[in-house]
């Protein structure tokens, strides 16, 4: 009888409080609920790419200036620029002999400069292609400086 009671009361008690209420859940919910977890967990990779791709630039443009000194301080050292000087200077010398001017400038390519250089450029240009691809950039900007 008493659980009778209490079952009563807590019918009662369940009509006037909210607290009580029975809620059903609404259809699609833990889809949606699946959805917007999964959207957070694209929007963290994106934006952590994205910082990452933006340092890579920074970096990048800033290692330019030094990569550069350092490709054009070893062609003057090689004495590539005699040979090129020299080649055109005397075209008739350079077409006769052009096996040989062309060995020589070979033989004195400051290859670590170019390399260097060239990679930095490459990387540079990379991370720049991907902030300014017109259809792209309006979403990493959305990513980088706003929350939705």
């Amino acid at each position: 009888m008493r659980s009778l009671y209490v079952y009563i009361y807590m019918e009662r008690r369940a009509k006037k409080s909210p607290y009580f209420l029975d809620l059903e859940s609404s259809t699609g919910l833990f889809d949606r609920i699946i959805l917007a977890i999964k959207r957070e967990q694209e929007l963290r990779r994106t934006r952590k790419l994205a910082f990452g791709f933006l340092a890579l630039l920074v970096i990048s443009f800033t290692a330019t200036p030094f990569s550069w000194t350092l490709f054009a301080g070893q062609i003057q050292d090689s004495g590539m620029l005699q040979f090129v000087g020299v080649a055109l200077s005397d075209l008739g010398a350079l077409f006769a002999s052009w096996q040989d001017f062309g060995l020589a400038i070979a033989e004195s390519l400051p290859v670590m400069g170019i390399a260097i250089f060239t990679v930095n450029m490459i990387l540079a240009v990379f991370t720049l292609r991907l902030f300014l691809y017109p259809v792209r950039n309006v979403y990493l900007i959305n990513v980088l400086f706003w929350k939705r």
